[in-house]
């Protein structure tokens, strides 16, 4: 009976297995190692399904397959995929091939099974894709194979699993139906999970969707994920797609959002070799000084540690930094960097060395508590940006046509250009100074300057102008070793052989020793200036004049709109102010007057001389405490006589005056000098006048005329004239 049973059996299994290949249309085999059942289209095999036992077709068509082996060749045979295990299920009917256990499936490309005999193997599996499920189902018909449960999988640098597969035959499309989650090895771990993924065969291509990527201390998401495989199954590329976003743990924490990110993998495994961030980048890192960014593509160059060796920014780059205020009284302010293209070159893939920008660039300064604090704007060529060994910002140099710009809300626009900018940082990153070198040109509303080199420091607002400095503000021209410009007071500072010449003057009628229109010059070791009033202090051997009258003083100030002056002596150096007269016969005669202190206006037309006043002309010094010279009228030309600046018209002097000419002295306490008269009235003390003919004289007052050498001489009841004789032996 049992003997009957097997053969039968066997009659039915053979009988069964010679009828399949009419009812489905495939080629079966019986051999002594089982069967083969395949499917070939245009002389090519698309699968082989090999099984070591078949045990017997039950009712419908079924059989019992052990130890099978399924192998893909695919349409164009680029394919040597392979599914296999211990025990499946055949149904005729259906097509299907269902596993009743473990089933393993290796994926592997066969770019040469065009070229090679049909169903030839690769000359090696270089890294297959390795996947191991459970209830596996593969259709005959359709060369297509599915299962729900769960599968685990392996490729050279990772593995995983997901829950559901999908293979479609004819398109080499392995689908992950859900919960895929990929751990990456190497240097750096990593975990990917996805709500769905395809694995393509041509092109070798992992797709994900809503991927999210967790490393140590950092994760990506995005909406979606291709992963591009080398021939032998390596990480070649990952291209992130929609609402890229990149977070850091890592202090200071860091977002990087973009529409794509794009990961190029080194032949070695696990090691980037370069990735690209494009679409809307945008960049915001915490911290003390919080940092926003923006481009429209970042390309990312790594070196063979998987450390960041270079960062290339483009498109409308910007770098926004929030400094806050560590050194008041400055400012917490906004640093912004803006350009077409920047280059960030790091050390040890962690700080930045340096940085470098590419076409027309400029930073901003933007204070950030309101009121009316300046903004400014620095633009270059280019601009080349240092880092400490911390990485923080310490120097930007800019070249060529450098360029700051300063804005003050209710003041005119501040502008400064030079061939080179270089600026330096501290250590609270606020800017300590700015330095402008070659053709430097200043403009601050109605002022401007040159020099060689400038150097501008924020705490102070201080400008300092170096080599051949030269500024020019209504009309008045200084040069100097050293400029110091104010940019908050308006205040300017000379030091170092000052010239300064005011020109662009009208003639005042009215006025008299500065009233000309000629150009006022005034020469000094130092010199300050001031806006409102318009005042210039000249100090160390200062000198002013204009045409023939000079003011020589230590220390002199000049008041440009009202023509005024105040100049100052010392013990050792009096104030000397020289007058030029001229005669009615056009003959003209210098008046030097010395005293330790002179203040003029032109508009009184009074030089006020105080301390030790000694004035000399021609044949006639005259000396006091205190003296007013009053000046005549500059007026009109006329045929007779031609316009003079600085004529006396009347002297009034206080004070132990003495009168002092060749053959006579005269002492008193008041003297009255008439230009006019040629006459001089000495009253005080009483007066008294001597002179070697008619000896001396004294009385009330003393009046002599000293075009003609005549003496007036009066007194009264209580002090009648004396005089006095000396009478030769």
């Amino acid at each position: 009976m049992v003997s009957g049973a097997y053969f039968y059996a066997s009659y039915r299994v053979r009988n069964a297995l010679k009828e399949v290949p009419a009812k489905i249309g495939l080629n079966v085999q019986q051999s002594a190692q089982g069967f083969t059942v395949s499917r070939s289209e245009a002389g090519r095999t698309l699968f082989r399904v090999q099984a070591n036992k078949a045990v017997q077709f039950k009712e419908g068509g079924r059989a019992e397959l052990h130890d099978v082996m399924i192998t893909l060749y695919g349409h164009d045979s680029s394919r040597f995929d392979q599914i296999y295990g211990a025990d499946f299920e055949y149904d005729q009917q259906s097509g299907d091939i269902t596993a009743k256990g473990e089933v393993n499936i290796d994926l592997e490309a066969n770019s040469e099974g065009l070229i090679k005999p049909d169903q030839a193997p690769p000359k090696e599996l270089k890294n297959p894709i390795h996947l191991k499920t459970t209830g596996l189902i593969f259709n005959q018909k359709t060369g297509n194979a599915f299962t729900k449960e769960r599968v685990d999988f392996n490729i050279p640098q990772a593995n995983g699993s997901a829950v559901g597969v999908n293979y479609v035959g004819k398109d080499n499309l392995l689908t992950l139906q859900s919960q895929v989650n990929v751990i990456f090895h190497g240097p750096a771990p990593s975990t990917l999970t996805a709500v769905h993924g395809t694995i393509t065969k041509n092109p070798r291509e992992v797709r994900l969707e809503r991927p999210h990527l967790q490393g140590e201390d950092r994760q990506l998401d995005a909406d979606k994920a291709t992963l591009f495989l080398r021939p032998d199954n390596t990480l070649d590329r990952v291209l992130a797609n929609g609402n890229v976003r990149v977070q850091s743990e890592a202090a200071p924490p860091t977002q990087i959002r973009a529409a794509q990110l794009d990961v190029r993998m080194t032949e070695k495994r696990d090691t980037f070799r370069m990735a690209v961030l494009s679409g809307d980048v945008q960049l915001d890192r915490a911290g003390p000084q919080p940092v926003q960014g923006t481009a429209g593509r970042v390309v990312m160059n790594f070196t063979g540690k998987n450390l960041l060796k270079t960062v290339h920014t483009e498109g409308n780059v910007k770098l926004v930094q929030h400094q806050k205020s560590t050194t008041p009284p400055s400012p917490a302010q906004d640093l912004e960097v803006a350009a077409a293209a920047i280059d960030f070159f790091l050390v040890a893939g962690r700080h930045l060395d340096h940085a470098q920008t590419s076409g027309p660039a400029q930073i901003s300064l933007q204070p950030t508590d309101g009121g009316v604090r300046p903004r400014t704007i620095v633009t270059a060529g280019n601009f080349l940006a240092r880092f400490s060994n911390l990485g923080r910002l310490a120097s930007v140099h800019g070249a060529p046509n450098a360029r700051i710009t300063t804005n003050t809300p209710g003041q005119p626009e501040r502008v400064s250009s030079s061939n080179t900018v270089d600026v330096s940082f501290g250590a609270s990153r606020g800017i300590d100074s700015i330095v402008q070198q070659g053709d430097v040109a200043y403009v601050d509303g109605d002022r401007k300057a040159w020099a060689d080199r400038a150097r501008y420091t924020p705490a102070d607002q201080l400008l300092t102008l170096t080599g051949s400095p030269r500024v020019v503000e209504h009309g008045m021209t200084a040069t100097a070793r050293t400029m110091r410009l104010n940019r908050s007071t308006g205040e300017a500072l000379a030091d170092g052989n000052v010239k300064s010449t005011y020109s662009e003057l009208k003639a005042q009628p009215n006025g008299a020793l500065l009233a000309s229109s000629s150009p006022i010059h005034v020469t000094s070791q130092s010199m300050a200036a001031h806006r409102s009033p318009a005042v210039a202090v000249y100090t160390g051997n200062a000198r002013l004049w204009q045409d023939a009258n000079v003011v020589q003083a230590p220390t002199i100030e000049f008041d440009r709109d009202s023509r005024s002056v105040i100049a100052r002596g010392t013990g050792a150096q009096k104030v000397s102010t020289a007058l030029v007269q001229t005669d009615k016969k056009g003959k003209t005669t210098p008046v030097t007057i010395t005293s330790a202190h002179l203040t003029y206006a032109d508009s009184e037309r009074r030089a006020r001389f105080d301390g030790g006043v000694l004035a000399k002309g021609a044949d006639l010094t005259i000396s006091a405490n205190q003296m007013d010279v009053f000046l005549q009228p500059r007026g009109q030309a006329t045929t007779s006589q031609p316009i003079t600046s600085g004529k006396v018209e009347r002297i009034v002097a206080q004070g132990q005056i003495v009168i002092t000419q060749p053959a006579r002295r005269a002492t008193g306490q008041q003297l009255v000098y008439t230009a006019a008269e040629d006459k001089v009235v000495l009253t005080g003390g009483p007066p008294s006048i001597f002179d070697a003919e008619h000896g001396k004289i004294t009385g009330v007052s003393l009046t002599f005329y000293i075009h003609d050498d005549r003496v007036l001489v009066e007194g009264s009841n209580s002090s009648p004239t004396v005089t006095q004789t000396r009478v030769a032996r």
